[in-house]
């Protein structure tokens, strides 16, 4: 979320303290994941940032302007992603699932727990479930279309295309703390599983200096 030049000021103990547009919406999201939507309230936030509500006014039009926006940028970060690493272009089938992959391995390409703050928002509003079923088939038709590209049938890439993105939803959804030196050890037999197809040693190789690269970034 790209910060605005403009800032409010408010004269206080501690001095001039600044609340950008950024500062509200990173607390409001931080807090739409750790206390769920309604917990995001402008009085809340505003004491958490230490100013008045009226600065809260200066960047949003109104609470529900604040909640849209959020909803925005989780179609920005999240689905965006997933798309993007589905249709880059791609030698084999094989690098196609892992450049989705690499959404699986770092989280700012792909926030799981931002996703499931999402789907739990949604079991509360119909307008949210709809955006959210709206992503969900966004993201699959992303990578049937990948699976389509190389060859495969449509009903086939379909379905290719849900067990591989449903299986890593429910993976998070399980909450399963599996270390990352496990999980590479398996990228053989996902590949293998998802394609029908054999992965080189090479690719098992670049994804492993990916996920190291990405790791060592991360820290």
């Amino acid at each position: 979320m790209a910060a605005l030049e403009t800032t409010i000021q408010r004269a206080g103990a501690t001095g001039n303290i600044k609340a950008t547009r950024e500062d509200w919406l990173k607390l409001a999201l931080e807090t739409l994941i750790s206390d769920g939507v309604e917990r995001v309230r402008v009085l809340t936030l505003g004491q958490k940032l230490d100013v008045s509500r009226s600065s809260f006014y200066w960047y949003f039009k109104s609470r529900q302007d604040l909640l849209d926006q959020l909803l925005d940028y989780w179609r920005q970060t999240n689905t965006k992603f997933i798309v993007e690493r589905a249709r880059r272009p791609s030698a084999t089938v094989i690098r196609g699932v892992m450049s989705i992959f690499e959404c699986w391995v770092d989280e700012r390409l792909f926030d799981p727990q931002l996703d499931f703050a999402i789907r739990a928002w949604a079991r509360r509003s119909p307008a949210i479930r709809r955006a959210l079923d709206e992503a969900d088939e966004e993201r699959v038709n992303a990578i049937r279309d990948m699976f389509m590209h190389h060859g495969y049938d449509e009903v086939d890439a379909f379905v290719r295309a849900r067990v591989l993105y449903f299986m890593q939803i429910g993976y998070y959804s399980l909450e399963l703390n599996e270390p990352m030196s496990s999980r590479i050890t398996y990228v053989a037999s996902y590949l293998r599983s998802f394609t029908g197809q054999e992965p080189s040693a090479e690719d098992i190789e670049d994804f492993s200096r990916y996920v190291e690269k990405t790791l060592a970034g991360n820290r």
